[in-house]
């Protein structure tokens, strides 16, 4: 295994393990706020926009050199 590869793989593992660690903050955000439905909503649309945003530009990179 070259460093490229590592590098690749440490990526995705890592920053999955990011975006999981950020919907565990944002679910005890909604709870320990007592947030609600319309609340809890709000918190992972507006802060997932960012998750979103990052899994789109790999899928759109995948998408496009295929």
């Amino acid at each position: 295994m070259d460093v490229q590869q590592f590098s690749n793989i440490s990526l995705y593992v890592c920053v999955s393990g990011l975006i999981l660690y950020m919907f565990f903050i944002m679910f005890k955000l909604a709870q320990e706020s007592k947030a609600g439905k319309m609340g809890t909503a709000a918190i992972f649309g507006c802060l997932g926009l960012g998750i979103f945003g990052f899994v789109a530009k790999e899928v759109l990179t995948v998408v496009m050199t295929v």
